[in-house]
């Protein structure tokens, strides 16, 4: 039997943002990025880029770069540039963003995608994330990260239900990564932390399409593993790093 793209379960349609990323608090940060008005921007990991997209879409003078290995994501991200009219300053480029020489510019986003930085033969390393954002962005310039941190300590219980192999050194305290962040070279003009409603609206929508899938094709051949697929993500955010687990919103302007 042959499966076909369309008899396949959507990804990630129900998301505005791979992110927990509220609408009012994008609105937030994109007046805030534009007030400076940056010439250039890039996007580290930048999925289908819709943070990008609006920047560049408030300020006319603008122009964008985003980078990511998910050719999938950079095709929807195209297809948003070109049906906004974006498509002649708005790239979307299939590389890998480790050593990137992409900069530097006047604004760098970050959301979620730190990991991309660093070496992939080594263990993420936060420290030197920051460097690379610090030598990606010009001395003024703004960089919007959004970080993982220990809202709590976890315990072991909470430990054993997120991913395969969680420790409690995979994330700092929201403190420990501010001083990170001032150590490499920056000023951390907005501190802002997502919402239990954030996360809520994330996790649910990154399954949503898929569930409604699986209750509409429970027969299909591919359930089975989807099910499984689904049902360990769902769990490792209930059983786990829900109410743990925060994303930091760290808008922090390079020092000169």
């Amino acid at each position: 039997m042959t499966i076909s793209d369309h008899d396949l379960p959507p990804r990630l349609g129900s998301l505005t943002f791979h992110s927990p990323l509220s609408e009012a608090r994008a609105t937030r940060m994109v007046e805030r990025l534009a007030a400076i008005g940056p010439a250039d921007v890039l996007d580290i990991g930048c999925g289908w880029g819709e943070l990008l997209l609006r920047v560049v879409e408030a300020v006319p003078a603008a122009k964008g770069a985003g980078i990511d290995i998910n050719g999938e994501d950079l095709a929807r991200g195209r297809a948003l540039a070109e049906a906004r009219g974006l498509g002649d300053r708005v790239e979307f480029v299939e590389e890998s963003a480790f050593g990137t020489g992409r900069g530097p510019v006047d604004v760098v986003l970050c959301h979620g995608s730190s990991q991309a930085l660093c070496d992939p033969e080594q263990p993420h390393d936060l420290s030197a994330a920051l460097s690379e954002l610090r030598r990606l962005v010009r001395p003024g310039g703004h960089v919007v990260l959004g970080e993982c941190f220990w809202d709590r300590t976890p315990t072991d219980e909470e430990l054993a239900g997120m991913w395969p192999g969680a420790d409690e050194g995979d994330h700092t305290s929201l403190g420990a990564l501010v001083d990170l962040a001032i150590e490499a070279g920056f000023r951390p003009a907005w501190i802002e932390t997502a919402t239990a409603e954030e996360w809520e609206e994330f996790e649910s929508g990154y399954r949503y399409d898929t569930e409604l899938w699986l209750a509409a094709h429970p027969g299909h051949p591919l359930a089975a593993e989807t099910r499984e697929r689904v049902d360990r993500q769902r769990s490792t955010w209930v059983n786990g790093y829900r109410r743990v687990l925060g994303m930091a919103y760290l808008t922090l302007v390079a020092v000169a």
